[in-house]
């Protein structure tokens, strides 16, 4: 089982597609490190008790970022959980940080859009792009080995970054990770900016030619480029504004979500209408009874978000 926790709003950085960009106003929550700690000791009583692997995923913001994460991260490693971050890199220059991340995660993703010239002001960090090659390529010399800990690079892909793609995955191939992957343009509550940067359906096209061979390139070059055809029909499907339904997505049976007030999910878009409160849950039944709760919510009131699935695990973005 994956879980996904958005730990944290916090972010220091101002993309303009992302709603926990610095410059927006509003307060910004983050979940309190008793109830990460509380709820990942049932995760890990989950685990022993089904055989099944649980990878605990923090999101944010920026996870990095927040505060309890030092003091959490070895604890929830004594669990016996897996673990895993998405960052936007910022951190990585800290050398206590990458200690640990090595001593204690499995999985690190990396923010990475472009070349300077674009994923710098994209991102609001001067300087970031070189930035992320040192820190990605100090991870990549100080694990000891490639299992240790999983190196992963995420692209968001937009019109003006995709004819750099290919270049792009062969200068992150040289940096050490293991794995790229990619998704197009969300952002979809962000109208002064989706419209005009989303992929047309010519670009999921071009997208569509250039995978099969990027993919067989990467490869010889020892790194994976994931998602594969399901998935670039799904980013074809939404640049051509055709809803998919997520009927086979067996709600929480392999993937939660969780967001930062607390409320469980079968994933980020449907946490409004199926949500439980995480601390409701108070043993290994009650995560067992899940995806016949989330099943019985959709049949009695199913949200929209269902019959035009977004979700990027359903459609196998990491195979």
């Amino acid at each position: 089982m994956i879980v996904v926790w958005r730990i944290t709003q916090r972010c220091n950085l101002s993309c303009p597609f992302c709603e926990w960009d610095r410059r927006l106003p509003g307060e910004r929550t983050e979940v309190a490190a008793d109830q990460a700690l509380r709820f990942a000791t049932l995760l890990a009583d989950y685990q022993r008790e089904t055989a099944e692997p649980v990878l605990l995923s923090w999101l944010g913001g920026e996870p990095t970022l927040w505060p309890p994460l030092h003091a959490l991260a070895p604890r929830i490693k004594d669990l016996g959980l897996s673990q895993s971050t998405t960052t936007n890199g910022t951190t990585l220059a800290s050398p206590r940080l990458r200690a640990l991340l090595l001593r204690n995660f499995s999985e690190l993703t990396v923010s990475v859009d472009g070349f300077a010239g674009f994923h710098d002001p994209m991102r609001g960090w001067s300087g970031g792009f070189d930035r992320l090659r040192e820190g990605i390529g100090a991870l990549a010399a100080e694990r000891a080995s490639r299992a240790a800990l999983k190196l992963r690079v995420n692209v968001v892909l937009m019109r003006r970054n995709l004819g750099d793609f290919a270049a792009l995955c062969d200068t992150l191939a040289g940096w050490g990770v293991d794995e790229i992957t990619f998704n197009a343009l969300g952002g979809r509550d962000r109208p002064e900016f989706f419209p005009d940067n989303a992929l047309r359906p010519r670009d999921t096209e071009a997208l569509a030619r250039l995978v099969p061979p990027l993919r067989e390139r990467l490869a010889a070059a020892g790194v994976r480029l994931c998602g594969g055809n399901d998935y670039v029909m799904r980013i074809d499907a939404s640049a051509r504004r055709q809803q998919l339904a997520g009927d086979e997505c067996a709600p929480g049976r392999q993937f939660l979500f969780i967001d930062e007030r607390g409320r469980v999910a079968p994933c980020d878009f449907t946490v409004a209408g199926y949500g439980v409160q995480v601390d409701t849950l108070r043993g290994v039944e009650c995560l067992r009874a899940l995806p016949a709760r989330f099943a019985e919510s959709r049949y009695r009131a199913r949200m929209a978000a269902c019959d035009d699935c977004r979700s990027t695990q359903v459609f196998s973005k990491f195979h």
